[in-house]
C-alpha cells in the first residue's frame, strides 16, 4: 500500500478502527450482561479490506 494516502480514505480508516474497539464492561453490566461483544470487532486489519479503499 502506499505510504501516503489520501484524506477521505484515512477518515475512513480511523472510524473503522475507533468502531473495532470492545465493549466497555459499564455496557456489560448496565445490561445485565446481554450485550458483551461488538460485531466489528471481529475485522482485522490484515485479513479484511475495506469497502472503498
Amino acid at each position: 500500500m502506499a505510504r501516503n494516502k489520501d484524506l477521505p480514505s484515512k477518515l475512513r480508516r480511523a472510524k473503522k478502527l475507533n468502531q473495532s474497539r470492545s465493549v466497555p464492561t459499564w455496557v456489560v453490566k448496565r445490561t445485565g450482561g446481554k450485550i458483551r461483544n461488538n460485531p466489528y470487532s471481529g475485522r482485522k486489519w490484515r485479513n479484511t479490506r475495506l469497502k472503498r479503499d
